[in-house]
């Protein structure tokens, strides 16, 4: 899962995604993630599985249980990783476990605070972070999480980095925000006080967005996005296109969908993918040149997620 790629100082393409054991349901993700690096010849792949980048470290680190949605930059000399990690205090799930039923995914998921891991080689040994880069505010729109980061290195070394939270817990809406940090080594601190997107009026708080990746294209910033319910952009699980010239006020892209669920395979069949979500671009010599996402078949996982 959040396939995010780099090119490496060997001239390979390193993928850091997320990963948990097929004994585990689809929802566990919350519970039993880990972040891994794959490495592959081209872009496209095949990727092969190299080493797991952050394992679990122990319930008195923030990021002690879990390691989900990497997102891989390089800044000046480092490869920096942001990603986010939680713990828990309830007995490790076995597989068969539900945790979304029995509610330890709810109080993993209420843990879920953004983190960094660095290095000058893209094989490691990296820097974690003790303590999260960015915490919850209460009292404020974010007072629940800190999720989902999407970097953009800046052209000064800077950082621009959006994130997701909501005011109480998982339920809709979920919203996004923005902080940033005159070098990757923090501190980060908010650019705004409220959300970037409010799309939701009082009659419909399903119009969901989540998943943003970030981009800066030489004189202004762009987006990509997931429209959760298909609202904004026409299609449920969609992707959105937006721009702003400062990464704070945003304005939706003519035309507004970016991607799409439906995907054409290279032998020319075409799918309905139950998700496709966390779209990451590569960018080389400055254009994009190719779209990850992670995405599975069928309608389950992604109405278990809506559920969520």
């Amino acid at each position: 899962w959040d396939p995010s790629v780099v090119k490496g100082e060997d001239g390979l393409y390193h993928m850091f995604a997320s990963r948990w054991s097929k004994e585990y349901g689809f929802g566990n993700w919350v519970t039993n993630s880990e972040i891994v690096r794959a490495v592959s010849k081209t872009p496209a792949g095949p990727y092969k599985f190299a080493e797991v980048v952050l394992p679990a470290r122990g319930k008195q680190f923030f990021d002690g249980c879990v390691t989900h949605n990497a997102r891989i930059v390089k800044n000046g000399k480092y490869f920096v990783l942001y990603y986010f990690g939680n713990h828990y205090t309830d007995p490790k799930p076995k597989p068969g476990d539900d945790v979304w039923d029995n509610g330890l995914g709810q109080k993993a998921w209420m843990n879920k605070r953004i983190g960094m891991a660095w290095s000058k080689s893209v094989y490691g040994p990296c820097t974690r972070s003790q303590k999260p880069i960015l915490e919850p505010r209460p009292g404020h729109w974010d007072a629940s999480i800190t999720s989902n980061p999407s970097p953009v290195v800046l052209p000064d070394g800077g950082v621009y980095l959006m994130y997701k939270s909501s005011q109480k817990n998982y339920d809709p809406p979920l919203l996004l925000g923005a902080a940033g940090a005159k070098t990757f080594r923090g501190p980060y601190e908010r650019l705004s006080d409220k959300p970037l997107f409010e799309f939701h009026t009082a009659g419909q708080m399903d119009n969901d967005v989540e998943d943003p990746f970030v981009w800066w294209a030489k004189d202004h910033y762009e987006l990509i996005m997931k429209d959760r319910f298909g609202h904004i952009c026409g299609e449920e699980g969609g992707g959105i296109h937006a721009l702003s010239k400062d990464g704070i006020k945003w304005d939706l892209a003519d035309p507004v969908k970016a991607y799409s669920r439906n995907v054409t395979w290279d032998d020319g069949t075409i799918t309905k993918q139950g998700n496709f979500e966390r779209p990451f671009l590569l960018f080389e010599n400055g254009k994009p040149t190719h779209l990850f996402a992670a995405t599975g078949a069928g309608s389950r996982p992604y109405q278990l997620e809506r559920s969520w």
